[in-house]
């Protein structure tokens, strides 16, 4: 019997695959990869494993590693993308390829098993990732095959195979949604979501953060620190990086933060539309953004910038182990060893308000700055720089004269 491991969620889709796996003679090792998912029962999900019929099922915690070494480097590339979406789901995907693939080779398995779509991004994710781990593994999607999607057309007769074999899931045929949790943020697709015309924040039962019109009345102070780019400390206490997210979420799901309703052009070539919560997170990109702004150099600040969009297409896509990658982390590892330094923000009903901040290594010399006479700088210098910058315009004007 050939062993495939399986990357389970203990949701509908892989509910189903792992069934459907067995149903076609695979012995199935399942893996619930613990990414902080705040919303699930983790030991009634490995119980569904084994009920279903799992040959194994396990949890893999790597909620340190996920912020650690995937969410806190995109966010030094201030990453998001189209420019609003923050990646919590892809950051997630080669992390959770890569325990995958340790259990295969664990138990022997030449197959590996996911639930995502053919029509979506994390397909690709999983894929790319297998591939450049593991370029031997078969990979198994069963969405991508004839044969499953004649017996499950769609959701809701997935949904009845649940029901047929008692297979307890949270999606209904009245509220269809896909949603993907973990630490970082929670997604919701699918459903009404489709429907353009309908208000996602309103529709959406979110799991980590209230609406703005239900956060309090009062601001509330949080203070954080970094070094060479990194969130260290929050309100005064050195954190770890889990329990640094952990705590935003809750502070800043309290006021109404990170929630987004965006249509998204997916890297298969269609737009999605997509409603997204990442409280915690939404405060340290505005948080680390304002360090920057004291400590990092114009030029590398402003190119670095122009790399932001591209490596979040890459997280996005799922190139995450290309060897372009891996050279833009060494970049932005260097880029950020002066980006150090504290930032207060005020949270309230859902806005981010910068209330001060400060670095040992700031760049800003109120001296220079000032619009008050005197000071260090000469403004007669700025006669001869602006000289030799319009040197070009004036040559061109020149020669050929605007109308105007």
């Amino acid at each position: 019997m050939p062993a495939c491991v399986l990357a389970y969620s203990g949701g509908l889709d892989t509910s189903v695959i792992l069934g459907w796996l067995m149903d076609r003679g695979y012995e199935v090792h399942a893996v619930y990869v613990d990414l902080g998912q705040p919303c699930e029962d983790r030991e009634a999900i490995l119980q569904k494993a084994r009920n279903i019929g799992a040959a194994s099922s396990r949890i893999v915690d790597v909620q340190e590693e996920l912020c650690r070494d995937f969410a806190f480097p995109v966010l030094q590339w201030q990453a998001k993308y189209e420019g609003i979406y923050l990646l919590g789901t892809s950051i997630a995907r080669p992390l959770i390829t890569k325990e995958c693939l340790r259990v295969a080779r664990e138990v022997g398995a030449q197959s590996y098993a996911h639930g995502a779509t053919g029509k979506g991004n994390d397909q690709c994710r999983f894929q790319l990732a297998a591939d450049a781990l593991e370029p031997r593994i078969e990979v198994i999607a069963p969405w991508r095959m004839e044969e499953f999607r004649r017996q499950f057309p769609g959701r809701t007769a997935m949904i009845d195979y649940c029901q047929e074999r008692k297979i307890p899931v949270k999606a209904t045929t009245a509220k269809p949604y896909s949603s993907d949790e973990n630490c970082l943020h929670i997604s919701y697709e699918a459903g009404r979501l489709e429907e353009l015309t309908v208000n996602g924040v309103e529709l959406v039962e979110f799991g980590m953060s209230v609406s703005p019109q239900q956060a309090p009345d009062a601001s509330e102070l949080v203070e954080i620190e970094f070094e060479a780019g990194i969130p260290v400390g929050l309100n005064g206490q050195r954190v770890s990086p889990l329990t640094m997210v952990q705590q935003l979420n809750k502070i800043a799901g309290k006021h109404g933060i990170g929630r987004i309703d965006m249509v998204e052009n997916r890297f298969v070539g269609m737009k999605s539309r997509g409603v997204y919560e990442a409280p915690g997170m939404t405060v340290l990109y505005d948080a680390h953004r304002y360090v920057e702004q004291l400590t990092l150099d114009r030029d590398l600040m402003h190119l670095r910038d122009r790399l932001s969009a591209e490596v979040a297409e890459m997280v996005y896509y799922g190139f995450w182990y290309a060897p372009k990658f891996d050279a833009l982390l060494a970049f932005i590892r260097q880029a950020q060893q002066q980006v150090n330094g504290t930032v207060g923000l005020k949270l309230y009903k859902g806005n981010i308000i910068v209330d001060r901040r400060s670095s040992p290594c700031s760049l800003y010399d109120d001296g220079l700055a000032t619009m008050e006479g005197g000071g260090a700088y000469n403004q007669t210098d700025a006669e001869g720089f602006l000289r030799i910058q319009g040197l070009p315009q004036r040559v061109h004007g020149g020669m050929h004269p605007r109308k105007y």
